[in-house]
């Protein structure tokens, strides 16, 4: 039996593997986009409805831990402000918290590292049909957004990156039932070592109940936003824009 999980996924890699594939013209039509934008809309309201959005995504034991997990996206920034942080060992590195908050941060890797830590060992999914899991260390992100004090606009979460592709920066966004999932976390350790570079060293976001090109690297920056049609393509995420993803990729 094919459980959700697998056929969503699934649908997922078809849909990415049709846009990225010879059928650009017809991803490009006004209607075909009208079309994906109806369905991605009617999925986001379906799974909310059968879904208990607070529900915890499966944990599992160090026993179950994959012998190697692959790198999804990016295996390293190229901008030179990147290389630069990461000769110096991220010393100089700061998470810029910014946007619809009452105190904007600018808070240091130790900064992060002295806070309350959350480890769990979960499935990462990826739209392109692989799986593996890992053990995650990091802060949860409401601690993060309850010191920056939200406001009450605030509707979503938008997580900016060092990475891009072909100059376009990467990007991704949650709304709030997300950001303050317990799950959630900013996680600047993997399999009991700091994050190395291929998977988003010093910190990535890792929101567990969705697939894989939710879960953002190289985060340098999280922004509150009452809305994200002003960001970029104005569809939450890189992906979203680019090859018409889902924005809600809810497992």
């Amino acid at each position: 039996m094919i459980s959700r999980r697998q056929l969503i996924g699934a649908a997922g890699a078809g849909a990415g593997g049709l846009l990225l594939s010879g059928c650009d013209k017809i991803a490009a039509s006004p209607s075909v986009q009208a079309l994906l934008e109806f369905g991605n809309a009617g999925t986001r309201l379906a799974q909310r409805a059968v879904t208990d959005r607070a529900a915890l995504a499966p944990e599992y034991s160090g026993a179950d831990m994959s012998p190697v997990f692959r790198v999804n996206g990016n295996a390293t920034p190229r901008s030179s402000d990147y290389a630069r942080l990461l000769a110096g060992r991220f010393a100089d590195w700061r998470l810029q918290v910014s946007g619809l908050v009452a105190h904007p941060l600018s808070l240091s890797l130790q900064d992060i590292g002295h806070m309350p830590a959350r480890t769990q060992i979960t499935r990462h999914d990826c739209v392109e049909g692989w799986s593996a899991i890992g053990q995650w260390t990091g802060v949860p992100l409401r601690l993060i957004l309850q010191q920056a004090g939200l406001s009450s606009r605030a509707r979503y979460i938008v997580f900016r990156c060092a990475d891009d592709f072909g100059g376009t920066p990467y990007y991704e966004s949650i709304d709030l039932i997300d950001a303050f999932h317990p799950q959630t976390i900013l996680a600047w350790a993997m399999n009991g070592r700091m994050l190395s570079v291929p998977h988003g060293a010093p910190l990535r976001l890792r929101v567990e109940r969705q697939l894989g090109y939710k879960q953002a690297k190289y985060v340098m920056g999280v922004e509150a936003v009452e809305s994200f049609a002003h960001i970029a393509g104005g569809k939450g995420g890189y992906w979203e824009d680019v090859s018409r993803y889902q924005w809600y990729a809810g497992i």
